[in-house]
């Protein structure tokens, strides 16, 4: 029995502290894109991630969203999204899933979610997708003015 407790006990341990260190990539993450540092925001990603953004249409490879990115950092512009709620669960020793309400000045409450995946170089987001979670009480409204925009996807 006491060689069952500490089995649990170190592998509770292990996850906890695999928790930890994905919640400081998504934490360097944040802070990366606030002071507009593009080679740490980006070098956070693994080389095939995907970031979704806000719109239908915001679907970039790392590439694609490194040429987004770059004239808005190069400018010393970035965004700042703090995290206010976190759920990290790993998926055995490579992988954990997340999401996580951030505050933004310009959008309000949003919601990142994604994949990160461990790499010989450390914890990397493999996918990050940004969302706009929808009052339920005006969703109804919304997608009606959504698909009123004459570039609408959907």
């Amino acid at each position: 029995m006491k060689i069952l407790f500490l089995l649990v006990a170190l592998l509770t341990s292990a996850f906890s502290y695999g928790n930890q260190e994905v919640a400081r990539v998504l934490d360097d993450f944040h802070r990366a894109a606030a002071r507009a540092d593009m080679q740490t925001y980006l070098g956070l990603m693994t080389k095939d991630a995907v970031f979704l953004g806000t719109d239908a249409g915001e679907r970039w490879d790392k590439q694609a969203f490194s040429e987004f990115v770059e004239p808005y950092f190069s400018q010393g512009k970035g965004w700042l999204y703090r995290p206010q709620e976190r759920h990290i669960t790993q998926s055995g020793k490579n992988m954990a899933f997340f999401d996580e309400l951030l505050s933004n000045e310009s959008y309000g409450v949003c919601r990142g979610s994604g994949v990160l995946v461990k790499t010989a170089a450390g914890w990397k987001i493999a996918q990050y997708n940004l969302s706009i979670p929808l009052p339920n009480a005006i969703a109804k409204q919304v997608v009606k003015q959504i698909k009123a925009l004459p570039q609408a996807k959907g």
